[in-house]
């Protein structure tokens, strides 16, 4: 038998080469790690559900073949593996089959950059939001507090999949199918459905271990790293430039190929200030993205030192996954401080639909077109909401 070796990439993405075995490459992975063979009994299990029930092994002992996937809800291949994984359980109505998604991830080990593709994080209360979203028709269970069925199974990444017989033997492991986008013409290889339909034909597995693609687990034993990692964010260089009408005008006109979010914002503002540390973890979130935050103060020239003190303690840096792109535009800086005159120049350099009054907010898509507007202050989590719907929950 052949297993996969899986390394964590930057984005918390699988890379992966075939090795045998006894070689399954260990550095990194949690004490108690098992790879699960072909042939051997899966783990039992004692977790909650999103409807409130715990689940155990024995819930499915009436079908003669188990599913078991881990799915997450940050995961852009968990995604997309859902958009046809959905409706093939659904196929397999009637025909003794049991189907559980099981969360893997632990909420300490997940970098805020890794939520760069959904609006939900993987805590148990956000899977309840997911899986209604989502449209999952099995049971999905929480194994991020102590991650033990996740050890017990060997999930290296999501999506993840395995499949048990009568007996709950190992039969098949691996990916459900290879592709890592919702287009349906990307796949070539339905492993896992593949190895499902056999069994219930009664001819062998096809092939019985495959690649699996994904997000990596994000084990509670690199909670030390994200901290870290937090830290280290609160030590870059934050930096604040000028900009006048033209500057802005220029800056609208966004000729990049990336979302761009400009905010008008001041150091007397209370709206201002109260929801700047939301616009903050949204540039974090989005950092891997094509996507720009651009604030712009409104205060006076004079008060200068008072707003990069504010943008300071606010850790209103470029966000390192940005920096080539923001030097490719020519900019060092994302934060500016408006030096032209304000009220209709402002307005007409930035958005002639501006009504007036701070903040304002706008989000403008490649080639200057205004997709939304906010006058006064935003609702983070429907903005960051917003911004996913434009930038896609999936790899392109």
């Amino acid at each position: 038998m052949r297993l996969p070796l899986l390394c964590a990439a930057a984005l918390g993405l699988a890379c992966s080469v075939p090795l045998p075995a006894q070689d399954v490459y260990t550095h990194g992975l949690p004490p108690g790690f098992h790879a699960l063979q072909i042939g051997e009994s899966a783990p039992d299990f004692s977790l909650l559900g999103v409807d409130g029930k715990t689940y155990s092994l024995s819930d499915f002992r009436d079908s003669p073949y188990l599913i078991v996937i881990f799915l997450s809800n940050h995961c852009p291949t968990s995604h997309a593996a859902e958009t046809r994984f959905i409706p093939y359980v659904a196929g397999l109505k009637g025909k003794g089959v049991a189907v559980v998604a099981i969360n893997p991830n632990s909420m300490e080990g997940l970098r805020v950059e890794e939520l760069g593709y959904s609006k939900y994080n993987d805590s148990y209360e956000e899977m309840k939001l997911y899986a209604k979203e989502r449209g999952f028709i099995f049971p999905y269970l929480y194994d991020g507090g102590t991650q033990a069925t996740a050890r017990a199974y060997g999930c290296l990444c999501t999506p993840y999949m395995f499949i048990f017989d009568r007996e709950r033997k190992l039969r098949y492991v691996g990916r459900f199918d290879d592709s890592e986008t919702p287009d349906p013409a990307t796949v070539h290889s339905r492993d896992g459905a593949n190895a499902m339909d056999a069994l219930l034909a009664g001819r062998p597995v096809p092939v019985e271990v495959t690649r699996p693609m994904g997000c990596s687990t994000k084990w509670l034993t690199k909670k030390d790293a994200v901290a870290e990692g937090n830290e280290a964010w609160k030590n870059l260089p934050v930096s604040m430039g000028t900009v006048d009408a033209a500057g802005v005008a220029a800056l609208a006109k966004n000729p990049t190929g990336r979302l761009r979010v400009i905010n008008l914002w001041a150091t007397w503002c209370v709206p201002c200030v109260e929801e700047f540390p939301g616009l903050v973890s949204i540039s974090r979130r989005f950092e891997t993205r094509d996507f720009d935050l651009i604030t712009i103060s409104v205060d006076d020239p004079k008060d200068r030192d008072k707003a990069l003190k504010f943008l300071e303690r606010e850790h209103a840096a470029v966000p390192p996954g940005a920096t080539k792109a923001v030097a490719a535009q020519g900019r060092t800086t994302n934060n500016f401080l408006y030096t032209g005159p304000t009220g209709d120049a402002l307005a007409q350099a930035l958005d002639p639909k501006w009504p007036g009054g701070y903040p304002y907010t706008v989000v403008i898509a490649p080639g200057g077109e205004v997709v939304y507007r906010c006058a006064g202050a935003l609702d983070i989590e429907d903005f960051r909401s917003r911004l996913l719907d434009r930038l896609g929950i999936y790899y392109k």
